[in-house]
C-alpha cells in the first residue's frame, strides 16, 4: 500500500479545521482512511467551549481507531460510536443541543483483502478507481441540492436545514446521523486507489469547472495531490480579483488523501 496526504490551510493565520490520517492494523491485511472537514461556526455564540480542530482531532482520533480495531462493526456503527465518544468528552461542559455546536463532514472508507467499504457524509469527496482504470465519485448530494439563496443566512440555514430532514447532516453530536451518510462495499478486487478529498480541494471540479472527476482524479495520480491544491489556489485568486469582494471566502482548508491499496 503506498499513500500521499496532505492538508493545507486556508489562511495561515488560523489553525486548519480538517482532519486526516491512514491507519493500518498491526496484521497488516488491511486498512482505513479518515477525512473530515471541521465546519466554521459564526462569530456569534455555538454553544461550546472547545474549537472546531479540537472537535475534529477528537471525532477523526475515534473514528481512526475504531476502523481498524473493531473491525466486527460497520463503518455506520463505527460513526456513531466515534460521535458519541466525542460527545462525552464534552457532553458537562457544553451545549450540544445548538445547532452550531462542533461538527464536521466526513469520509471514511476501511479495505481488507475480501472487502472496500465506504461511508461519506456531506460535501467531502471520496473517489474510487477500478483496475481499469474508471473513477466512480461518491457524493452525499444534500447540500448542493439546498437552494443557494437559502443559505445566505446562518440563522436560517440553522433553523431549516442544517442536520433536518430536507437540508443536509454533519456529523455533531447526535449519532444517530450516522444512519444518513451514503455507505456501500465493494470486493476488494474491484478496487485500486481511493482518493477522499474536502471541499477546498474539489473546488477544481465544483466551483471552478476544471474537469470531471475523472480529469482530478488523473491530475493527482500525475502530478500529485500538492499540484492540485496548488492549482486551486491559483484560480481562488484569479476569482477574487475578478470579484473584489466575494460572498464566500477566498480559501479553504484543502485535504487530500491518496491511497493506492
Amino acid at each position: 500500500m503506498r499513500s500521499e496526504l496532505i492538508s493545507v490551510p486556508g489562511d495561515p493565520a488560523r489553525p486548519d479545521e480538517d482532519y486526516a490520517s491512514v491507519g493500518l492494523p498491526a496484521s497488516g491485511q488491511g486498512g482505513s482512511i479518515v477525512v473530515l472537514d471541521g465546519v466554521t461556526p459564526p462569530a456569534t455564540d455555538h454553544g461550546c467551549l472547545h474549537s472546531v480542530p479540537w472537535f475534529t482531532a477528537r471525532l477523526g482520533g475515534a473514528l481512526g481507531e475504531l476502523s481498524v480495531s473493531r473491525r466486527d462493526l460497520t463503518l455506520t456503527e463505527v460513526l456513531a460510536q466515534a460521535i458519541t465518544r466525542t460527545a462525552d468528552a464534552h457532553r458537562t461542559t457544553c451545549d450540544l443541543s445548538h445547532p452550531r455546536t462542533p461538527q464536521a463532514t466526513v469520509v471514511l472508507a476501511r479495505w481488507s483483502p475480501e472487502c472496500v467499504e465506504y461511508l461519506v457524509l456531506s460535501d467531502s469527496v471520496l473517489l474510487v478507481e477500478s483496475p481499469a482504470g474508471t473513477v466512480t465519485a461518491v457524493l452525499d448530494d444534500r447540500l448542493s441540492l439546498v437552494p443557494r439563496a437559502t443559505l445566505t443566512s446562518h440563522t436560517a440555514t440553522d433553523a431549516t436545514l442544517r442536520n433536518k430532514e430536507g437540508g443536509f447532516f454533519t456529523a455533531a453530536a447526535d449519532p444517530s446521523v450516522a444512519l444518513r451518510a451514503v455507505t456501500g462495499t465493494l470486493p476488494r478486487p474491484e478496487v485500486r486507489t481511493l482518493t477522499a478529498l474536502t471541499d477546498g480541494a474539489t473546488r477544481w471540479v465544483e466551483k471552478f469547472a476544471q474537469g470531471t472527476w475523472t480529469d482530478l482524479f488523473t491530475l493527482i495520480h500525475k502530478k500529485g495531490a500538492e499540484h492540485l491544491i496548488n492549482q486551486v489556489r491559483t484560480l481562488e485568486l484569479a476569482a477574487k480579483t475578478k470579484t473584489p469582494h466575494p460572498t464566500s471566502k477566498t480559501h479553504d482548508d484543502a485535504t487530500v488523501v491518496h491511497v493506492h491499496l
